[in-house]
């Protein structure tokens, strides 16, 4: 898994060109109108792209140490359902935005769909590139059915791993009271005071994401796992539930030696205008 060297040959070598500068208005129908699947037949799974951002030329943000974790299980996970996956480490915004462009410039006829993933630093409604903060409309735009229209009623999956602000979620624990009024200990777990309540992001909006710097961070580790175990099983939303179960109940920061930061939690928050079920099927 290297990452993929940025100039305007290699993009254009790596991705194809599927369509002029003249916007399609009509696409291809690639299920029929009220089928409650996505077709995911296609003789391709289609390009996974992961942008993965460790250092920075912005002096205030710290190296991601954990993120080439994720990214390297990311990349197998991705792998192990067909996807086409292709890695950019540590890119501009400008480079970001001629990858991107490149590739839903593409033919994506035979393929399912596309899926996205961002590893960076972030902040309430933006992310970091190596060298500036940009807002995440900024990528998904260019694969509007307008602007991609052989990706047109196909799935476009995200998923961001960054802060999405600094606060903190303390949580609250649930208990079972036993027939004699007494609480067992057995029967009570701590959840994040956001838990209950559908691209799929790390964390809630204005919250802090966490990352343990040797194993990664917390949802990269959940979504990797669940992908490994389930992940021609569930269909996409099922397993993105179990997603939000592991982040919420298996992970609790460990910072004793900063009591405000120590026994945090988290939740990913998962916003989905799919119209249809998604599964990966074998290929």
């Amino acid at each position: 898994m290297n990452d993929s060297e940025f100039n305007s040959k290699d993009a254009a070598d790596a991705f194809g060109t599927g369509r002029g500068d003249t916007h399609e208005r009509i696409a291809k129908m690639p299920v029929e109108r009220y089928a409650a699947e996505y077709n995911m037949k296609h003789d391709n799974r289609g390009l996974a792209i992961i942008f993965n951002h460790e250092n920075f030329d912005i002096p205030s943000l710290k190296s991601r140490a954990g993120t080439n974790v994720d990214c390297e299980n990311l990349f197998r996970a991705l792998k192990q359902l067909a996807f086409e996956v292709h890695v950019y480490k540590d890119k501009k915004l400008k480079e970001i935005q001629y990858i991107i462009e490149q590739i839903s410039r593409k033919d994506h006829t035979d393929n399912d769909c596309i899926l996205i993933a961002i590893l960076s630093h972030g902040e309430f409604g933006y992310i970091y590139a190596r060298d500036v903060q940009y807002k995440l409309d900024s990528i998904w735009h260019y694969f509007t059915a307008v602007n991609c229209p052989t990706l047109a009623g196909k799935p476009k999956l995200f998923f961001i791993q960054a802060c999405q602000g600094d606060q903190l979620d303390a949580g609250i624990t649930l208990t079972k009271t036993e027939t004699d009024g007494e609480i067992s200990d057995t029967m009570s777990y701590k959840i994040p005071i956001h838990a209950d309540f559908l691209i799929a992001y790390s964390t809630i909006p204005g919250y802090y994401s966490w990352r343990n710097t040797t194993k990664g961070s917390w949802f990269m580790q959940s979504l990797c796992t669940e992908l490994d175990l389930h992940g021609k099983r569930y269909d996409i939303l099922t397993l993105l539930t179990f997603v939000c179960q592991r982040v919420a109940l298996d992970f609790e920061s460990n910072t004793p030696d900063c009591p405000t930061m120590h026994q945090q939690k988290q939740i990913p928050c998962i916003t989905t205008m799919l119209t249809r079920i998604l599964r990966f099927g074998d290929k």
